[in-house]
C-alpha cells in the first residue's frame, strides 16, 4: 500500500487497531540527510519489555510485558509513503468490543467538546452531562470514550487561562491605557483553542527609557510562573546618561539566543556568568579530581588577562584532565565570546556579567504577585 502523507499512515493502521481491538504507537522513526522524516515503525501500544520499579517481593502478582511482534514499518520513497513490513500476530487477547477503553482510542470530538463546555457553563453536573451523550448514542458502548475522559476535558477547561475572565479583564485593562495613551503597547497571542498562550506589554514610560537610556537589557526567564505555567518575564534596562552600545544579557538559553540573533543583529549578547559556574558541580561532579577541576576552571575564567592567556590555559585544563571529550565543556568554548570575561572587554555591559539586576527586580515584584496570581 501506498500513502500520501505519514498522517495518513498513522490514521489508517489506528482505525485498523481499533476494529482489531489494541492501541497504537510510534516505536521509532529517522530522518533523512534533508532533516526530515523517512522511516517510521507503528507497533502494537503493548509492544515493548518493561519491568516494574516495584520490588518483586511487595507485589502478589509480579508481572512482565511481553515483546509483542505486531507491527507496520513505513518508508518515505518519492515523496509518497510505502508499507514494507508487516507483521499482524499478537500475542495476546484482541478486545474489539473493549478497543474505545484503550488510551490511545479515546476521542472527544469538537461537537461532543462544544456540549461539554455549553453544559458546563450553565451549571450542568459532569454525570448529567455524560448521561446526555450516552442518550444520544444509544448505548456506552457507542462512545468513543468513558466518564473519566470527560471529567478530565472539563477539569482542564475549568483550569485554562481565561476561564475565571482573565482574558477579558486583561482585554479591558489594555484598551484602556490604549485610550489614555496612544503609545502603550501591548501584543496577546492565541492558540488553537483561541485561549491566551502568551502575552507581552509595556508602558509609555518603559518605552521612552528603553530609547533614551537602554544601554543594556537583562532578560530572565526563570522567574515566577504562575497558575497556568506562564513565567512572568521582565526586561530589566540599565539607565545611564551616555548614549553607550546597546547590550543585552540572558541565561544560557538556545531559544532565546537564536531568537536575539535574528531580532538583534547587530547586539552584543553575553551569558550569565553565575549560571555557568554554578552548574559546574552538575555536569563535572562525576570525575575523580573534580575539586581541583573547579578551582582550576574559575581560576582560568575570573583572573585571565587576555585572550591568549585564557586560551592556553584552557587547553592545558583539558589536557591534565582528560576533558576533551566532555559536551558541556565544548560547547562552553564555542560560545567563549559570551560568557568569558576577556572576550566582553570590548562590549558594554554596564560592569554586569551576570543577571542579578534581574533578579533584584524579581525581589520587588514578591511584594505583589505569586503563583496563584491571575492576569487579572
Amino acid at each position: 500500500m501506498i500513502f500520501e502523507t505519514v498522517d495518513k499512515v498513522k490514521e489508517f493502521y489506528k482505525q485498523y487497531a481499533i476494529r482489531c481491538g489494541f492501541g497504537v504507537r510510534v516505536r521509532s522513526s529517522s530522518k533523512g540527510e534533508d532533516n526530515k522524516l523517512c522511516f517510521v515503525k507503528l507497533v502494537c501500544s503493548c509492544e515493548g519489555n518493561y519491568v516494574s520499579t516495584i520490588p518483586p517481593e511487595l507485589k502478589s502478582q509480579p508481572t512482565k510485558t511481553k515483546n509483542y511482534g505486531a507491527q507496520i514499518t513505513v518508508v518515505k520513497k518519492g515523496g509518497q509513503w510505502h508499507i514494507k513490513n508487516v507483521i499482524l500476530d499478537h500475542n495476546h487477547d484482541l478486545s474489539p468490543m473493549k478497543s474505545r477503553m484503550i488510551r490511545g482510542n479515546k476521542k472527544l470530538n469538537i461537537q461532543v467538546k462544544r456540549t461539554l463546555d455549553m453544559n458546563d457553563e450553565t451549571g450542568v453536573r459532569i454525570n448529567k452531562s455524560f448521561q446526555s451523550l450516552v442518550c444520544d448514542v444509544g448505548r456506552f458502548e457507542n462512545l468513543p470514550f468513558v466518564k473519566r475522559d470527560v471529567r478530565n476535558y472539563i477539569g482542564r477547561q475549568r483550569r485554562a487561562l481565561g476561564k475565571e475572565g482573565d482574558d477579558q479583564a486583561l482585554m479591558a485593562h489594555f484598551s484602556h491605557m490604549r485610550q489614555m495613551n496612544n503609545d502603550f503597547y501591548f501584543e496577546i497571542n492565541f492558540d488553537d483553542n483561541n485561549r491566551i498562550s502568551n502575552v507581552f506589554w509595556v508602558d509609555v514610560r518603559s518605552r521612552a527609557a528603553c530609547e533614551e537610556f537602554g544601554d543594556v537589557v537583562s532578560f530572565d526567564t526563570t522567574y515566577l510562573t504562575n497558575k497556568y505555567d506562564m513565567p512572568f518575564a521582565p526586561f530589566v534596562g540599565v539607565n545611564h546618561h551616555d548614549k553607550s552600545p546597546d547590550g543585552i544579557l540572558t541565561d544560557q538559553c538556545r531559544a532565546m539566543q537564536n531568537a536575539i540573533d535574528i531580532v538583534f543583529p547587530n547586539t552584543p549578547h553575553g551569558w550569565c556568568l553565575w549560571h555557568l559556574m554554578k552548574s559546574i558541580h552538575e555536569n563535572l561532579q562525576g570525575y575523580t579530581h573534580y575539586k581541583t577541576i573547579k578551582t582550576k576552571l574559575k581560576t582560568l575564567v575570573y583572573e585571565s588577562l587576555n585572550v591568549h592567556q585564557f586560551e592556553s590555559g584552557w587547553q592545558q585544563l583539558m589536557n591534565d584532565h582528560d576533558l576533551d571529550n566532555n559536551d558541556w565543556l565544548g560547547t562552553l568554548y564555542e560560545e567563549r565570546k559570551r560568557w568569558v570575561p576577556c572576550y566582553l572587554k570590548g562590549n558594554f555591559l554596564a560592569g554586569m556579567s551576570t543577571t542579578q539586576r534581574s533578579e533584584g527586580l524579581n525581589a520587588f515584584f514578591d511584594g505583589f504577585i505569586n503563583s496563584i496570581t491571575t492576569l487579572q
